[in-house]
């Protein structure tokens, strides 16, 4: 079992999250990013690749990186990917055979104030190979801080059952993605109920459409979808989707009430096409593989509103790019930007650095 002893050292810093796609990327780099602004030389790395299912490649590294302005002697690669190959080939050994994958070059100081560490998805990913956030923590000594994503008051109970997991290595928590109708109660109920247990909340972040937008060529990309109008727009920001399925009226009523949409509708529904475009849309996805009238194409034109075609039905559309909502990635400027305001705003760094027992130099201080 995963030593719960309180860490030694100051030095390495694991951020974790309760549960995949809940922010932990972009709170570790908003935190990087005040970090350094603060005076403190940071790296970065990543223990366990995430690529299960998917690229071999881990798309978030590179960007964190490049974002941090980080040298290669600040940058610690992973030691393994979570791949199909290395879970049959840890499946395939004797049950009894030992499984352990070396960290000693996490442990190596190379003169950085502070080492961050991205853990996996969630708590238990990682449990077969012996590098799950508890067994990262143990084995180089590190301090976790852990992201959980708000979904209702009920966050309390498994941020407990990961102090039970984590015990004294868990140094601080941050709920992300906060509802504006559940933020007293966040703050007036959650945060000091998991203080007196010995949970710190460093932050409370509130929901940001920006954070959960995805752009247009994400979508296109994920829908393989063509594209018939803009394609030099296709880095807008989509905040909502919208299903145009209703009557004109209805329609424009209901567009009216949303900003930066994708409007998913049939080729074939040309008024609901206009009322679109009249509206807040970054993006009209025209289901049934049914071409749009040169009228819609012309005037989408205009407002430089790209439109994408796809095969399928409007129902299973949607449902496609909802997934892409829940899954949503860091790599736009303005989403840097975002959470360097949200963490500069709720995050309590001074506070961090008292639990990590570091100081910051001097000229910065």
């Amino acid at each position: 079992m995963p030593s719960l002893a309180k860490p030694s050292s100051a030095k390495r810093l694991v951020i974790g999250s309760t549960e995949a796609y809940s922010g932990k990327s972009a709170v570790l780099l908003g935190v990087g990013l005040q970090l350094q602004a603060a005076g403190l030389d940071i790296g970065f790395g990543k223990p366990m690749g995430s690529s299960i299912g998917g690229n071999e490649a881990d798309p978030d590294l590179d960007f964190i990186v490049e974002t941090l302005q980080l040298s290669a002697a600040r940058f610690y690669p992973p030691s393994i990917s979570l791949t199909e190959a290395a879970v049959a080939d840890r499946l395939a050994l004797d049950r009894q055979a030992p499984t352990h994958y070396s960290l000693q070059g996490y442990t190596e100081h190379r003169g950085e104030d502070l080492l961050l560490l991205e853990g996996p998805g969630n708590l238990t990913e990682g449990t077969l190979l012996s590098l799950s956030v508890a067994h990262i923590a143990a084995d180089i000594d590190a301090a976790v801080l852990l992201i959980t994503r708000y979904d209702s008051l009920l966050l309390v109970d498994r941020l407990l059952a990961a102090k039970a997991q984590l015990g004294a290595r868990l140094i601080g928590v941050i709920v992300n993605d906060i509802p504006t109708d559940a933020a007293e109660a966040c703050a007036e109920l959650a945060r000091p109920f998991l203080e007196s247990q010995g949970i710190p909340v460093l932050a409370l972040l509130p929901r940001s459409p920006i954070m959960r937008s995805v752009t247009v060529r994400e979508i296109v990309a994920r829908l393989n979808a063509e594209v018939l109008c803009c394609p030099n727009r296709l880095d807008l920001m989509v905040e909502t989707l919208t299903i145009g399925a209703m009557n004109v009226n209805s329609a424009l009523r209901y567009f009216r009430k949303a900003t930066n949409m994708a409007v998913v509708t049939g080729g074939d529904r040309t008024d609901i096409q206009f009322a679109a475009l009249e509206t807040s849309t970054q993006c009209l996805v025209l289901t049934g593989q049914i071409p749009p009238t040169p009228e819609i194409l012309e005037r989408a034109s205009d407002l430089e509103v790209p439109i994408v075609s796809v095969d399928s039905d409007t129902l299973s559309t949607v449902e496609r790019i909802d997934e892409l909502f829940g899954q949503v990635r860091l790599h736009e400027p303005v989403k840097v930007r975002c959470i360097q305001d949200l963490i500069a705003t709720h995050f309590d760094m001074e506070r961090l650095l008292q639990l990590l027992d570091l100081k910051l130099p001097v000229s910065a201080s």
